[in-house]
């Protein structure tokens, strides 16, 4: 049974404020948790319902176990239909991002992206194509948003998520800087090299003017038809695509 303290900070942690000041984020549903048991996150401990049973997520390590009721999973879950369990994931602190962090591969770079489930599409696109960093903007959604969190699928527990401001970082990598923009050379005539930095831009308002000005290339997914854009999260599947193709030949 949690106690009327443990049910207000669960359900402070959908919220950005809380989750900075508590340190903690969560996690729903035994598919993603199990990803993040057995990854470098650090989990403070899983709630699950009577009909949960604890030995799927298979735990190698004593966890912090506790069984609590359907209408109080109801109440700590962002979930309009919870999903038996639920985990309290301390939120970690990588390293500062330097030069030799990123040299030799690719890694996304996000610019104003505002929707949590666009965020959490490119961290599963981002986990599909071995892309380990994703590089943000400070105005860039919070990542341990549930809707964030729920749209990876687990896939946040082995790609890194990073937020610095975007015009200072650009200015000292020295990598290749790849902008989707739409006066760009076409993707598919693009020589994407072996490394770089694949920046996408915010859902409306795309690259913001300062960011277009370090940007190396620009580059354009054609289009053939007579939609207005494309969603951000399908924009940057196809670029992963191009520069994994390309980066194999």
């Amino acid at each position: 049974m949690l106690s009327k303290s443990q049910i207000n900070l669960l359900k402070s942690l959908q919220h950005k404020k809380f989750r900075r000041q508590h340190g903690f984020f969560l996690v729903e549903g035994h598919k993603s948790i199990a990803e993040f048991i057995s990854s470098s996150y650090q989990t403070e401990a899983i709630y699950h319902t009577p009909a949960f049973d604890p030995k799927v997520l298979k735990l190698s390590q004593k966890m912090n176990l506790s069984e609590i009721s359907v209408t109080e999973l109801e109440k700590i879950s962002s979930l309009k239909t919870p999903q038996e369990v639920l985990a309290q994931i301390k939120i970690p602190k990588w390293p500062a991002l330097q030069h030799e962090h990123l040299k030799g591969k690719f890694s996304l770079v996000l610019d104003g992206i505002q929707d949590p489930g666009n965020l959490g599409t490119i961290i599963r696109i981002a986990d599909w194509f071995g892309i380990e960093n994703i590089i943000c903007s400070d105005d860039t959604v919070d990542v341990y948003n549930p809707k964030a969190v729920q749209a990876c699928m687990g896939s946040l527990a082995r790609v890194k998520v990073h937020y610095t401001p975007l015009i200072d970082f650009l200015s000292v990598i020295k990598l290749p800087a790849f902008g989707a923009l739409l006066n760009g050379e076409n993707i598919y005539d693009t020589d994407f090299g072996h490394q770089g930095l694949v920046i996408m831009g915010n859902e409306g308002n795309g690259l913001c003017p300062e960011i277009q000005k370090l940007v190396n290339k620009a580059v354009t997914i054609p289009r053939t038809g007579k939609a207005e854009s494309l969603n951000v999260a399908i924009a940057t599947a196809l670029f992963c695509s191009e520069i994994t193709r390309f980066s194999n030949k």
